[in-house]
């Protein structure tokens, strides 16, 4: 285990009768690391949360958090940890600034005290301290449970798909706060669906049926991808999927915003492409050869 691991997991299952929620995870985390757990709902993020916050065991595997077994040391490490929920778990009757007190008497502090770590953050509600939390938009309710999850000053941070239903711009807010909490030295572990954030990470864990497919810098994970990659748009863009697909020499063809990602046998792309796409009725056809993204790489190693 490296001398800066905080979290080290070895071999960790976990089953809810006959569903498999996690499958032999291993893997480490390094303190002060932004690690990310890139992959689609059902793909065991939470479980995996919940464990590591110590609101569940393993079934089966060995996992230890600041050097805590979490069986036998969850309380202590629960007073280390800052924990927020996919779902806003807040108190809707109480004010912005009473769940913010709250929380931080549960941990035996107070705000003043903390203030400066959750400052960029809650600045940005604070006008707003009297108002109830559950009259709050999306976005300052998440600037308000990370002000929680936070006021104790955590030496882990974790973040369950924390930017799930706000807007784009939020979501980017979001990020760039986090990235001020780099010299409080805090370790953020985070799960998100959105594979534009695995490239916000220091490293990721694709996963996907509660296994992990690959751990790296999201850099070398894109890099990873084996075959050339190319980007076709039509104005027809379910059409063009079909024919794609169709299409004897497609090996894969997914579609990414306005275009589809297609990869070909041989690794190349044949004349023939393009006369069959115009038999099709496809007439204002544009294909360019693409860099793969974290997106690409996780549906090729899905195959």
């Amino acid at each position: 285990m490296p001398a800066d691991c905080l979290i080290s997991a070895r071999h960790v299952s976990k089953s809810f009768g006959a569903i498999n929620a996690l499958n032999d995870l291993s893997f480490n985390v390094r303190e002060g690391e932004i690690f990310g757990f890139i992959g689609p709902d059902g793909a065991g993020k939470t479980t995996l949360f919940r464990i590591i916050t110590t609101l569940l065991l393993p079934d089966e595997g060995e996992m230890t958090i600041m050097g805590l077994d979490i069986r036998n040391g969850f309380r202590e490490l629960r007073k280390n940890i800052g924990y927020m929920p996919g779902r806003f778990s807040l108190y809707l009757d109480l004010s912005v600034g009473e769940n913010l007190n709250f929380y931080a008497t549960v941990f035996g502090t107070t705000v003043r005290e903390n203030y400066e770590l959750i400052r960029d953050i809650y600045s940005h509600i604070e006008p707003f301290e009297k108002r109830l939390a559950g009259k709050l938009s999306g976005g300052m309710k998440q600037k308000l449970a990370l002000s929680c999850a936070l006021i104790h000053k955590p030496a882990l941070l974790v973040l369950d798909e924390p930017t799930t239903g706000v807007d784009a711009a939020s979501r980017s807010e979001f990020w760039e706060m986090l990235k001020k909490l780099r010299p409080y030295n805090i370790t953020i572990i985070v799960s998100t669906p959105y594979m534009d954030e695995a490239m916000k990470c220091d490293r990721v864990a694709l996963i996907q049926e509660g296994k992990i497919l690959s751990i790296d810098e999201p850099e070398k994970i894109r890099d990873g991808f084996s075959r050339k990659l190319f980007s076709i748009r039509a104005s027809d863009k379910y059409k063009l999927i079909v024919a794609l697909r169709a299409f004897p020499g497609t090996v894969t063809a997914y579609p990414f915003g306005d275009s589809v990602h297609v990869t070909f046998k041989g690794d190349g792309l044949e004349n023939s492409v393009y006369e069959y796409l115009s038999q099709t009725g496809l007439k204002d056809v544009i294909i360019q050869e693409t860099r793969a993204g974290i997106e690409d790489r996780f549906l090729e190693l899905m195959e």
